[in-house]
């Protein structure tokens, strides 16, 4: 009979039994030992089965609670450290032998068994489980913190469509181009930099920082004086996946495009207290947020126009797709469909929020996840603004980089921002101390080569840049004919329009006095390249003639959307005389609509030249029939309404007299005419 079926019958309980005076010292021993040995000893003495720890000896049976840990940290390549020496020989064990059998002590009934092979087998398992940690940081599955790489996670993920997402990778040049890091997608990174942790944080307590949100996200912090967040019905669905790319697009529920519906009418209003309305019952509607948000800009109220702009953010971040990842540069959202517009403009409001708070580094990083999203359509052509936010940045190693990749089948060159950025990228990466004296010769020469072949192909600039800069220039500059007015006035318009974007953004950058050096050294051999007759410079005045002559459309919702007074004063004149929406500006001409907003009939499309005559009258006037097609329920129908319309005209007929007015007669010397 077993013991526990003794301790039944006896009515003790574990744990009970009687203590002698070694009865908490006891020997783990392995499954072979204990199946040849057998149990021995008293009641005292325990042998566990199935533990493989060999030797381990145990003056304390809650000592097995931690028994793994302390071999981890006894352990050490092999040997035990001193501490547990010093308290083997304090419990009153001899030197254990270099060789040979397991030594035994007997202690009254305790048995002690002392292993030899205890710390090979130990240093085995520690170098067996360093050695696992070793493979899986060279293989890259475990990230900086220790946990697998969600990403790579979610590439081996298959959708129940049998779909396989995401495919193959994109070559590792391009993928580092347009490779988002989260941590930067942080503002509070940036100022921490600046400023010190304190005083971004302030003196709040780490338990008022915590989230009482339960979704993480990267592009915003919720706020606890939002409203309590509820699914608004925006969702995001997985379209395909071919080449190593997928693509998502978002979706609105029925009860979202009741809200879109709702929306559309509260701007055709012209009035902001119908949005805020709307707002109120639905408050994670995006597009209201975005207007709303312009709204308050325009009323110079910055903080709440980017709070609305973040929480517009938050709500489309939590329907993201769970393969949805704004780091990869995989993920791809088609701007034809309106429902995708929405994230772009609330990821460009507020990369210029960051921008003017002083965050061009985050901003830099969000300039990258627009244009990730697509980068050979680029809807909101931020190839114009990137070269911007990475000198502000500093990052001077990225611009290289991707002018490098970018040049040979995007002609990079051929942007003015872009021609005259990478040289000023180059020599400001010249002025760094810190390089070797050959590198920074070398990197001086390529930024003088760059610049002389943007003053060529660009002359048109130099003028209003020194204007800008508060820079009078030489009168053999001014009065070339090169540099001269003809060059800003023989530009095409589309050209101009590039290059007062360019200074309205970036003439600041060149104010330094050792940048107007540098640019005065190269316009003078510009200069002296054109009196020679170099066949570069008719080349390009040809290539000029030829590539500028009209502006794509997102250049001009660009410039829009920059605001640039430079710029959008220059905007053709089919730009201007159309109506442009602040939350879908310029849209394009294959947009792909998913669903149709229902027709509202206006009075003009009646037909009713009656109505519109009483309309003009009273603007107050609304027949019974509108109110039904604007979904007033119990109103008549349009042939009630207009029966009504009819007796009322009836009736006003009924009180004129026509055959009764006669024409005032000459002989009347008053001249006053007779009514009856």
């Amino acid at each position: 009979m077993s013991r526990r079926a003794l301790r039944r019958l006896r009515g003790e309980q574990r744990g009970q039994e009687p203590l002698g005076p070694g009865a908490l010292q006891f020997v783990l021993r392995d499954d072979e030992d204990a199946e040849e040995e057998g149990p021995k000893g008293g009641p005292g003495v325990r042998v566990p089965g199935g533990t493989g720890k060999e030797g381990v000896q145990v003056n304390n049976r809650f000592e097995l609670i931690n028994i793994e840990d302390l071999e981890d940290d006894t352990v050490v390549n092999g040997e035990r450290s001193d501490c547990v020496r010093a308290h083997s020989m304090a419990s009153g064990n001899k030197a254990r032998p270099p060789r040979g059998g397991p030594e035994t002590q007997r202690d009254g009934d305790v048995i002690k068994a002392v292993f030899p092979e205890q710390s090979n087998v130990s240093g085995k398992l520690r170098k067996k489980k360093k050695k696992q940690r070793n493979k899986k940081n060279s293989t890259g599955e475990t990230s900086e913190n220790g946990l697998e790489d969600i990403d790579r996670i979610l590439e081996r993920i298959e959708d129940g469509s049998g779909l396989s997402h995401p495919g193959p990778p994109l070559p590792s040049s391009r993928k580092h181009v347009l490779h988002v890091e989260h941590r930067h997608l942080n503002p509070d990174t940036e100022l921490k930099r600046y400023f010190g942790a304190r005083a971004v944080l302030g003196e709040q307590r780490p338990r008022q920082r915590q989230r009482v949100y339960p979704k993480c996200t990267w592009l915003t912090t919720p706020k606890s004086t939002w409203p309590r967040y509820s699914k608004p019905g925006l969702s995001m669905r997985l379209l395909e996946s071919k080449k190593g790319l997928s693509f998502f697009a978002f979706e609105h529920s029925e009860d979202y495009q009741q809200a879109q519906h709702k929306f559309l009418v509260a701007v055709e209003s012209m009035e902001p207290n119908n949005i805020v309305v709307l707002l109120q019952t639905s408050p994670y509607h995006v597009d209201s947020l975005l207007q709303l948000s312009d709204a308050c800009r325009f009323q110079d109220d910055q903080e709440m126009a980017r709070d609305l702009t973040e929480r517009a953010l938050y709500s489309m971040e939590c329907a993201f797709h769970p393969l949805f990842s704004l780091t990869s540069g995989t993920c791809r959202l088609d701007y034809r469909r309106p429902e995708n517009r929405s994230f772009y403009l609330a990821l460009y409001k507020q990369m210029s929020f960051l921008e003017k708070r002083g965050c061009p580094r985050t901003a830099l990083e969000y300039c990258k996840l627009i244009l990730s999203l697509e980068p050979d359509e680029d809807p909101l052509c931020m190839l114009l603004l990137i070269d911007h936010l990475a000198l502000r940045a500093r990052n001077y190693e990225y611009l290289i980089h991707l002018f490098q990749e970018w040049e040979a089948h995007r002609n990079l060159s051929q942007l003015p921002n872009f021609a005259f950025s990478v040289s000023l990228a180059y020599f400001l990466l010249s002025q760094q101390i810190d390089l070797p004296q050959q590198e920074l010769n070398s990197t001086r020469e390529k930024a003088s080569t760059l610049i002389q072949q943007a003053l060529i192909m660009f002359p048109g600039v130099l003028m209003p840049l020194l204007e800008s800069c508060s820079v009078r220039p030489d009168a053999a500059v001014s009065g070339h004919h090169f540099f001269g007015p003809e060059a800003e006035i023989s530009q095409p318009p589309a050209l101009s329009q590039l290059v007062s974007l360019y200074l309205g953004r970036s003439h600041f950058l060149w104010k330094e006095p050792a940048t107007m050096s540098w640019l005065e050294e190269n316009v003078r051999e510009v200069l002296r390249a054109v009196d020679a007759g170099d066949p570069t410079v008719q080349a390009c005045e040809g290539r000029r003639k030829v590539l500028y002559q009209r502006a794509p459309r997102n250049i001009h919702r660009h410039v829009i959307l920059s605001e640039i007074k430079e710029a959008v004063a220059v905007l053709p004149p089919e730009v201007t005389t159309q109506s442009v929406m602040g939350f879908d500006p310029l849209p394009p001409l294959d947009t792909i609509y998913s669903y149709v907003r229902p027709e509202r009939l206006s009075p003009v499309s009646h037909g009713n030249t009656i109505a519109l005559f009483f309309r003009s009258l009273l603007p107050n006037y609304t027949m019974e029939g509108e109110r039904l097609e604007e979904g007033v329920a119990g109103g008549l129908n349009r042939n009630q309404g207009l029966n009504r319309l009819m007796l009322a005209v009836r009736d006003l007929m009924a009180n004129f007299h026509f055959n009764d007015m006669e024409v005032p007669h000459e002989e009347n010397p008053e001249g006053e005419a007779d009514w009856d």
